[in-house]
């Protein structure tokens, strides 16, 4: 019988994504708190640019495209957010959405199926994902549930499981 597989990736739904800054947006339009302080969150790029006149302000506007991102079912480990920098007269919060396990982390994963998950399970690097394989599929199951309980970095997802 041939190996089953599966990949582990950290992928982002770009639609999701854009309906949650559309929705902060909204928000922050909206709310009484963030009237007349210039008070902005909005694509720029691949990146999220959140604007506002005092540092308290545009950290609040983060908070609220949490809480959407959240909402979404996009985890906050996938939201790289830098911190509060002025720029003229206003504080900025530059936001990426992180795609792809980097080599740190893909090197975590495959170390921690190596030691700690079933011995007929091999895992390799390919990339920006993780291909896991084995004979058996009970193996590839528990496999998954070691890395759902492992505490990364990185918002995981199992895809392609055959």
């Amino acid at each position: 019988m041939a190996d089953s597989s599966f990949d582990v990736v950290s992928k982002v739904d770009k639609m999701e994504a854009d309906n949650a800054v559309n929705q902060a947006h909204k928000e922050v339009e909206q709310r009484y708190d963030f009237k007349n302080v210039g008070a902005s969150i909005a694509w720029s790029g691949e990146t999220v640019l959140m604007k506002a006149n005092s540092e308290e302000r545009v950290k609040a506007i983060l908070d609220v495209l949490e809480s959407k991102l959240i909402k979404r079912g996009i985890s906050l480990k996938s939201l790289d957010a830098g911190e509060p920098f002025a720029s003229g007269k206003e504080y900025r919060i530059e936001a990426k959405l992180k795609e792809g396990i980097d080599q740190e982390n893909a090197k975590k994963v495959t170390k921690l199926i190596r030691d700690e998950g079933p011995k007929s399970v091999k895992a390799q690097i390919q990339g920006d994902e993780v291909r896991v394989s084995s004979k058996s599929r009970d193996d590839l199951q528990s496999t998954i549930a070691l890395l759902k309980g492992a505490d990364l970095e990185v918002d995981l997802q199992f895809i392609n499981f055959r």
